[in-house]
């Protein structure tokens, strides 16, 4: 009994400091073996000054959005892109408030008015019937940099790219969440990662793809974690351009950002065994490297932290250092609980990682409880 809990400590100890720190390291090292970049920084395709920027579908899926979708939609007219060659699509997704109306006072060149049936419903239909060569997607409260969006197609001179996200940077006037210190660590791994075999993963306030690429998902489906890894196993790579930004205002509380991600994790678990992205067949092997080290591995963490619990437990009477062990556990724990009253980093950062890893296993469970989701439930205060 002692071996095997011996084994599984220290095997669930390791994937967990792996996964976390180890992972950077190693794709640091793959960055400078592949020699694809020196300085980390996407390099765009050079593009000749006869070189016609392709048309772009700028879709904006929208749900009780009249408090912010003409600052939207004024926002996507100031880029810096030629309006001729812009389509701005507005989804309405069941509004049952003035979005529509004000997304044509505003100027929007399409508005769909669809029946309730959640975001990537309204994101289906949208790209059905947009346009553009690209479709650029955003959320309807971010605001993109003037040139963002040349920024954000510039890679897809290259006929292997099939989507391609920018960098968000979240807004966080209360300082009570650390999402935007999270955000930072995950915007370099993922500059790493594009630049070794591509990223696992992307973000909703300001990505693209190309049209010809685009695979209609199911309402419980993302496109920030299903794009990447549906492209690699479809022969297109899937960048990172940290010069295409965008702002977005951040949940206010901690409390707040748990249950935003709580209700993001309902769909993973039909994303990672139904949509296969477990499966490594198909995947280029420094891809599925990448995906099992920063997204399965990441998914599990809750297992993981579980297991070498209980594992230490039954090691305390095998040597200090399985006290030790044990004793840090429980400092983890008990920091964050102690977060909640007394909000100095070292604690502010144990009650963030402990809430990030919990809203993991509560998605799973709200998942076998109530389906698999797929319904607009947008973050309080961040509007």
């Amino acid at each position: 009994m002692t071996t095997v809990a011996a084994i599984l400590f220290w095997l669930s100890a390791g994937l967990l400091v792996y996964t976390h720190l180890g992972y950077p390291l190693v794709l640091d090292l793959l960055v400078r073996l592949t020699r694809r970049t020196r300085d980390l920084r996407f390099r765009r395709p050079t593009l000749s000054g006869e070189t016609e920027l392709p048309t772009v579908s700028l879709i904006v899926p929208a749900y009780d959005e009249e408090e912010v979708i003409a600052a939207k939609i004024a926002d996507a007219l100031g880029l810096d892109y030629p309006r001729e060659r812009l389509q701005i699509v507005v989804a309405s997704d069941g509004s049952t408030d003035a979005t529509a109306e004000r997304a044509r006072a505003a100027r929007a060149d399409l508005v769909l008015e669809l029946p309730a049936g959640g975001k990537v419903a309204a994101l289906n239909a949208a790209a059905k019937h947009a346009t553009g060569e690209i479709l650029a997607f955003s959320d309807a409260n971010s605001c993109w940099a003037p040139d963002a969006l040349r920024e954000l197609v510039a890679p897809f001179a290259d006929p292997k790219v099939g989507y391609v996200c920018g960098q968000v940077r979240f807004l966080d006037p209360g300082g009570g969440n650390l999402e935007g210190a999270y955000w930072r660590y995950e915007m370099r791994v993922r500059e790493m990662e594009s630049a070794v075999a591509g990223v696992t993963a992307g973000n909703g306030a300001i990505y693209a793809v190309r049209r010809g690429a685009y695979i209609p998902l199911a309402p419980s489906g993302s496109h920030d974690l299903s794009f990447p890894f549906a492209f690699a196993k479809r022969g297109l790579r899937s960048l990172y351009a940290p010069a295409a930004r965008a702002e977005e205002k951040m949940v206010p509380t901690l409390e707040g950002e748990f249950a935003r991600k709580r209700r993001m994790m309902v769909g993973l678990w039909d994303i990672v065994v139904g949509e296969g992205m477990i499966s490594p067949r198909g995947y280029p092997a420094l891809f599925a490297f990448e995906i099992a080290s920063h997204r399965l591995l990441r998914y599990l963490s809750p297992l993981l932290h579980l297991v070498a619990f209980v594992a230490n437990v039954f090691l305390l009477g095998d040597g200090w250092l399985y006290v030790l062990a044990f004793a840090l556990q429980l400092g983890l724990i008990a920091a964050a609980l102690l977060g909640r009253f007394f909000p100095i980093a070292p604690f502010r950062v144990a009650r963030y990682y402990t809430m990030t890893t919990a809203s993991i296993a509560a998605g799973l469970w709200d998942r076998f409880r109530n389906g698999a989701g797929g319904r607009w439930e947008k973050a309080e205060g961040t509007r």
